[in-house]
């Protein structure tokens, strides 16, 4: 009986060993296999990143060497000028003069113009002809899509300029379908972008409340510009070339000077709301701006003081445009609708009533002040004078965030949340 005993507890402590072994050898698998896992997720992560990359690649190749090289620190960015010019300069006698000459001299190229529409405009019933001709969804990344701002290059049309919620901001070359340069800095998505008409220079900015200065041959910052407290929400560059325009959340518009990265006055809305967009008027000498309570407000730049209001919306304001011929002033607001402005009777003449619930993100006239494009829920273009829709566009498939059109309305350009750039023309 003790021999049996003794048998059955040796075979019990043997069985306990196998188990514990067991136990051990399964926590060793059941760790391996939860570190292969591991591995197998960061090589998908690997495998889509390049996969991505390809796809930027492929329109990138003729992008210079240069540009791949490492970007420089802030400091060096600005190029030895303060990156953060919170002390004003002032308008002085020389800026404002600088000023009345440009306006002087673009008013009258106007009168010379007078009411004569370019030979090489775009007809109307060409116009309501035209088709998609490209998109290009390779611009911006795809692991945080979407397109938010757009440019086209006055003196070079086929260059096209883009900004993303990806934190960049990309030149593309629409003629041989390749990126020119990648301009990489901002630290939150670039919503607001100028392409210099004369330079090869781009402006940007972003919640981060920043704007920067590129130059595009070599992808760099020339000028970091840090006016204001919170997000920049509006940019527009002077006529003269030489002077950029911002508002920001923060309730006021900052005048900066591009070449030596001064800011020479920055003014506070007396409303207590911020401010949502700014466009300077083509003699340059007044400009609008936005505010998040619904009000288009129109400023004396010289005076630094404000002229005129506009209520009539509902909302905050989301886009404004002056016509060519500085008649007019284009709003929109999260309201539905697009309204007119007669600057010289300071009134509203024309509402243009958009289906309910349709977003308006951004507005163009052509450079002759015959048509106005209309960008958001779909891309829509009306003539002038008579506000007669010509034609709709319905190619992208989410929120169209920016329009513009290229020299004599040859052709137009859309943006989209659905991260594509399309080109409309005739084929």
């Amino acid at each position: 009986m003790q021999d049996e005993w003794d048998a059955l507890m040796l075979h019990s402590f043997t069985q306990r060993q196998q188990l514990q072994t067991a136990r051990q050898e399964l926590s060793h698998a059941l760790y391996q296999h939860d570190a292969a896992c591991r591995v197998i997720a960061r090589l998908n992560k690997e495998v889509a990143a390049a996969r991505e990359a390809l796809a930027t690649l492929k329109p990138q190749t003729g992008i210079s060497a240069i540009q791949a090289a490492p970007q420089p620190s802030i400091a060096s960015e600005a190029g030895g000028v303060a990156a953060q010019p919170v002390e004003q300069a002032g308008m002085s006698a020389e800026v404002i003069q600088k000023l009345q000459d440009k306006a002087t001299v673009l008013t009258q190229e106007r009168k010379k113009k007078g009411r004569t529409v370019p030979e090489e405009l775009v007809s109307q019933e060409k116009l309501r002809g035209f088709l998609t001709l490209a998109s290009h969804p390779g611009l911006h990344s795809a692991s945080v899509p979407g397109i938010l701002a757009l440019d086209i290059n006055h003196s070079d049309q086929s260059k096209i300029l883009t900004g993303g919620n990806d934190k960049n901001a990309t030149v593309f070359n629409k003629d041989t379908e390749q990126i020119v340069a990648v301009l990489k800095g901002h630290t939150k998505k670039v919503t607001k972008v100028i392409f210099h008409p004369e330079e090869d220079t781009v402006i940007t900015t972003s919640p981060d409340a920043s704007i920067r200065v590129w130059h595009v041959p070599t992808s760099q910052t020339q000028l970091l510009l840090r006016c204001h407290d919170g997000p920049v929400t509006g940019l527009s560059l002077h006529p003269t070339g030489d002077y950029v325009l911002s508002t920001s959340s923060d309730k006021h518009w900052a005048f900066s000077d591009i070449r030596s990265g001064r800011l020479l006055t920055k003014v506070a809305d007396t409303a207590e709301y911020g401010l949502t967009s700014a466009q300077f008027h083509p003699d340059g000498l007044i400009f609008g701006t936005g505010t998040e309570d619904s009000q288009v407000k129109i400023w004396d730049l010289k005076e630094q003081s404000n002229v005129a209001n506009f209520a009539g919306h509902t909302g905050p304001i989301t886009a404004i445009s002056f016509s060519e011929n500085g008649y007019y002033l284009a709003t929109a607001a999260d309201d539905a609708c697009v309204k007119l402005w007669d600057l010289r009777k300071l009134k509203n003449f024309k509402t243009i009533q958009l289906d309910d619930g349709y977003e308006v993100k951004d507005l163009c006239f052509d450079q002759s002040g015959t048509y106005l494009s209309i960008a958001g829920t779909d891309i829509r273009v009306y003539l002038c004078k008579q506000w007669q829709e010509l034609k709709v566009f319905n190619d992208h498939t989410a929120l169209a965030t920016g329009v513009r059109f290229g020299k004599h309305a040859q052709y137009i350009a859309s943006t989209s949340m659905d991260r594509t750039l399309k080109l409309y023309g005739i084929e």
